[in-house]
């Protein structure tokens, strides 16, 4: 497998292949099998090259960040490996960590993430969806309680924390009251970054069995009222940075605007800082955010 990927100053790296959980929708685990942990010296050896190498923001993936050690029989293995990691790459600005599982985010994770400064106030929990039944079809935690419980722990614990997810709509058999539930759910939780699909059934899983019931132009309306009513969202949340300050890794230059990204921003799939003035890519920079859209941010540097 391809454990590191650099794209300037950031790089993923990935800390186990394989898939233990078996989500009804997802192939994962018929191709690529259960999890396998890398071991945490490989990882850290990895990083500390990427140290030296200048890499300003390490980026942990896995198909279950979360699930990371429990193979090689480790309790709170993520939080574990954290700890680990910021001591070996002290000079790595941004750790950032990616697809973690509901009911897997420990409150050991929550305290390693709130004490330890490289780690970026940042999670990635993709949920798929909000309503019990859904859930139960898609064979995922119908744990709702525990999705309030545990993200009103980590804004408690993590101040200013950016958490995305990740939605489906348009499941086999999803009803509009589901999928109101759904939208009720984004409302009250209030993401700051949502990705969302419209349901496409992989040949061999679960979900093949259930068919492909809920019609196409269906699946396209309950997409554009999911991410018209995250928009609002979104804008709102990039509104309460109009003022402040932000540190921006710069990631590219031209026409007298810097490009980049703040902890907020995860590379590829989330929002952008556009900064007036051409400054060096790899250069982290403190940015005074003077405006806001849907997705993105503007804004002054100061280079004193």
């Amino acid at each position: 497998m391809q454990r590191v990927s650099v794209q300037g100053a950031s790089a993923y790296l990935k800390i186990a292949d394989g898939c233990s959980r078996q989500c009804a929708f997802c192939a994962i685990p018929l191709i690529k099998g259960p999890t396998v942990s890398r071991p945490i010296e490989s990882i850290l050896a990895e990083a500390g090259s990427l140290q030296e190498r200048g890499v300003r923001e390490i980026v942990l993936i896995a198909q279950n960040t979360t699930d990371y050690g429990h193979d090689l029989g480790l309790k709170n293995g993520l939080a574990h490996l954290l700890i680990e990691l910021t001591a070996a790459v002290p000079q790595i600005d941004w750790i950032r960590v990616m697809y973690a599982y509901p009911g897997f985010v420990t409150d050991e994770l929550i305290e390693v993430m709130a004490t330890h400064k490289q780690i970026v106030p940042y999670l990635d929990m993709p949920l798929q969806h909000a309503h019990r039944s859904v859930l139960r079809r898609m064979r995922r935690p119908t744990n709702i309680g525990w999705v309030y419980k545990t993200l009103g722990k980590m804004r408690k614990a993590v101040p200013d924390l950016a958490l995305r997810s990740t939605f489906i709509v348009g499941y086999p058999g999803e009803t509009e009251e589901e999928f109101h539930t759904l939208l009720d759910f984004i409302e009250e939780i209030r993401f700051d970054k949502i990705g969302a699909f419209k349901f496409s059934f992989e040949p061999g899983t679960a979900s093949e069995a259930l068919g492909d019931s809920i019609p196409g132009e269906v699946k396209e309306e309950r997409l554009k009222r999911l991410m018209e009513k995250q928009q609002q969202i979104s804008l709102a949340h990039n509104q309460a940075f109009v003022g402040r300050n932000l540190d921006v890794l710069v990631e590219g230059a031209g026409q007298g605007i810097s490009i980049g990204r703040s902890y907020r921003d995860a590379p590829e799939v989330d929002g952008l800082v556009l900064v007036k003035g051409e400054i060096p890519a790899g250069k982290i920079i403190t940015v005074r955010i003077n405006n806001a859209m849907v997705y993105d941010l503007s804004g002054v540097a100061n280079l004193q």
